[in-house]
């Protein structure tokens, strides 16, 4: 059985894209796009239900080659908490504190980069623009999801028509949807 103190990362409807000294995780749920920097990252691939806060802190700090503290493991759930990245709400250990009192009290003794987890609501499907990708005006207007468009634009998304760089004029099309 698992503790309720050895946090869970939420895995279900999630994207995750793993970059250089970053990850992000696009939450489908939500719409939401989450950057968490190396050390949010590192503690929250940490997290499957058999470490404690004590373990992932012990992990990450031989990860990173540098011992950090429980401090700034709980500011890293604190904010995976406040993302929705984990399967279950975890009580901080910084109750009555505010986040600046925890990051001052973390950042004098830290020699890893602080926790950061910075998101953005992404727009639904409904408002992004160019839902569907094409090669060519015919394939462009094939695609069920692009009703009223007549070709490709130059970005390889169905649009209304445009001239691309090396076209000489704008191409046409006769489809009426």
């Amino acid at each position: 059985m698992k503790n309720s103190q050895n946090p869970v990362a939420r895995k279900n409807d999630l994207v995750v894209q793993e970059v250089t000294d970053e990850v992000l995780v696009y939450d489908l749920s939500s719409n939401k796009a989450h950057c968490l920097n190396q050390t949010a990252a590192m503690v929250w691939k940490s997290c499957d239900g058999t470490n404690s806060v004590t373990d992932i802190a012990r992990l990450v700090g031989s990860e990173a080659g540098g011992h950090i503290s429980e401090d700034v493991v709980w500011l890293a759930i604190d904010q995976l908490n406040e993302s929705d990245l984990l399967e279950q709400e975890l009580r901080s250990s910084f109750a009555g504190q505010s986040r600046r009192e925890v990051i001052k009290k973390i950042g004098l003794a830290s020699m890893i980069g602080l926790p950061i987890i910075a998101s953005l609501v992404a727009p639904s499907n409904v408002l992004a623009v160019g839902s569907c990708s094409c090669t060519s005006t015919a394939q462009c207007a094939s695609q069920t999801g692009c009703q009223n468009l007549l070709n490709c634009n130059c970005a390889g998304r169905c649009a209304d028509p445009v001239v691309c760089p090396g076209q000489t004029e704008r191409p046409t099309s006769t489809d009426s949807r």
